[in-house]
This record gives structure tokens, sequence and C-alpha cells, in this order.
């Protein structure tokens, strides 16, 4: 009986033995997968690129011109480009059209939109002059403007100046005229936008860069 319980007790301690094993393996082998289960595991996501996109990425290359990308060297993409010209454009047509039955906030919510608050407002106390107003309404003058682009005269960091004819076709007192004009246009950055920041005719010189 002896020998039988002895022969018991070998066997249960063989098995306990295989069982630390497996389970020394187990904790081995298994456990660094858990432990990248956990949250703080994990590796962190690269953080995002904040700034702006600039200055722009340059020219290393031979330069091709049949393949030339001039906004690589420019402070502006090709779509501020465009939408500085687009606004050059439509605020001289907007600055040329008025009519005598309108009122001046009229007139100034058709600029509101595409120069700066301040360049409006100036451009408001302008168009509400007594004398102006008076002469106006007087001979019922009704002018519609339109304008071309004619070129950039500058770029710097910040703004471009573009040189732009505007024309308008005139009523006034009941006969019919035309009239055009060239302006040196400056569209600059303003917050996140850009805004036509100043104009005044092409000859008489023009501010550059708003910083």
């Amino acid at each position: 009986m002896m020998n039988l319980d002895d022969r018991r007790r070998k066997l249960l301690f063989a098995g306990l033995v295989v069982v630390l094993a497996v389970v020394g393996i187990y904790l081995t082998v298994a456990a660094p997968e858990h432990e990248t289960d956990r949250p703080d595991a994990r590796p962190s996501a690269a953080p995002t690129p904040t700034g702006p996109a600039s200055p722009p990425p340059g020219i290393q290359n031979a330069v091709n011109p049949g393949d030339f990308d001039i906004y690589r060297l420019l402070p502006f993409s090709r779509q501020e480009f465009a939408t500085a010209a687009d606004l050059a454009q439509r605020f001289v047509a907007a600055y040329g059209t008025y009519r005598y039955d309108e009122t001046p906030e009229t007139y100034t919510g058709r600029l509101s939109g595409l120069a700066t608050d301040e360049l409006a407002r100036r451009l408001g106390g302008d168009a509400a002059t007594p004398g102006l107003l008076e002469e106006r309404r007087r001979e019922q003058v009704v002018a519609q403007g339109s304008a071309s682009l004619d070129q950039v005269r500058d770029i710097e960091n910040n703004s471009i100046i573009f040189l732009v004819t505007g024309r308008q076709q005139l009523t006034r007192s009941g006969k019919e005229s035309s009239d055009s004009k060239q302006y040196a246009v400056t569209v600059a950055r303003d917050g996140g936008s850009l805004k036509v920041y100043s104009f005044q005719p092409s000859d008489a010189g023009q501010a550059g860069d708003t910083g």
C-alpha cells in the first residue's frame, strides 16, 4: 500500500511540474501580446504638421522651359493668384456701377464683399457726399461698369498689384456716353481671405506690400 502511495505521489509531482512548465511558457510568449493591447502601450500617431505651407518649395532641378511651374517661386498659389485677379476685376466693375435712385448703402454693399472693411467704408463715405448725390439725381445718372485685367505690376509677400482698366457705359440727362480709366488695384491677404486693400489711378503710384 505504501508503494502505491509513493507512485501516486511521484505521478502527482510530475504532473505539477508539467503544468508549471506550460504556465511559464504561456507567460513568456503570450504576455507581450496582451501588453500591446493596453492603450498606453500602443505607438502614438505622428503629430499633424501645422503652420502655413510657405515658403514655396522652390526648384532644385534644371529648369525645363516646357514644364516650368512659376508658382513654386511665388508667395501665392495658382488658386490664390486666380482669386486675387478675379477680385480686382470684379471690384473695379462694381466701383463703376451706380444709379441716381439707389442709396449709398446699396452701392457700398456691392463693394463690401470684395474690399477690406476700411476701404469699403471710405468709398461709402465718398458715395454719400451730398453734392455728388444731388448731381446724380438731378441728371439721372446711370453707370454700368465693367473691367479688364491688363497686367501684374508687382508681387509682394502678402499682396499683388494688378493694373485694371475700368469702363463705364453712362446715361446722363438722357444722353449716352462711355468712359475708361486704368487703376492700380492692390489685393492683399486679410485674415483668412483675400480682399482689395487699396486702389487709385495707375499713374498715381500705389502702396505695395501690406506686411
